[in-house]
């Protein structure tokens, strides 16, 4: 059954490459509880406490948000096949943006991928597993590619406006960072 753990485990980071999609959490202490899907190649594990991941242009900017005002947030990840395994990952974390020395140093470890717009770093200071067992199973059916044709035809500028238009304030009204 379940296990608590201070850092990630060689199989632990195993699981977490074989994953196509997570789940990420945050919340400040008043207004919205934020829980969002992610997918693509946009995941990276640095070391047995500190993950990363490259947060791409959406509908929302809630993630960044949230981090502005409180650090804390849960990453999920599920087993959908083979063995069930539900792996949470609790700690601290923070948004950088392209202006940031820290999105330079490591932009590089993700393909180029149109409308990247924060790199999301976590430092672990709990780790949870637990049976999965109720997780039902699901077949991989691929990559959607919308999201990248979409940010694509945009282009720079056309980013760079949707950005300023939908990600500079949180559903609670409040500065994203985004714009600096």
């Amino acid at each position: 059954m379940g296990k608590q753990l201070s850092k990630l485990t060689r199989r632990l980071i195993a699981f977490i490459g074989k994953q196509k999609i997570f789940f990420v959490a945050t919340a400040m202490a008043e207004g919205h509880i934020n829980v969002s899907p992610k997918g693509m190649d946009a995941f990276r594990v640095l070391d047995e406490q500190t993950v990363l991941w490259l947060n791409l242009t959406g509908s929302g900017n809630e993630t960044a948000t949230h981090l502005r005002y409180d650090e804390r947030m849960t990453l999920m990840f599920c087993a959908f096949e083979g063995t069930p395994l539900i792996l949470r990952l609790y700690g601290k974390a923070r948004a950088y943006h392209q202006r940031d020395a820290y999105w330079k140093k490591h932009i590089g470890l993700f393909p180029a991928l149109p409308g990247s717009r924060q790199l999301i770093e976590l430092q672990i200071d709990l780790v949870q597993t637990s049976c999965g067992m109720g997780v039902p199973l699901y077949e991989y059916g691929g990559e959607r590619n919308q999201l990248d044709t979409w940010a694509a035809a945009l282009g720079e500028e056309g980013l760079t406006a949707y950005q300023e238009q939908k990600n500079t304030s949180s559903l609670d009204g409040l500065d994203t960072g985004i714009l600096g």
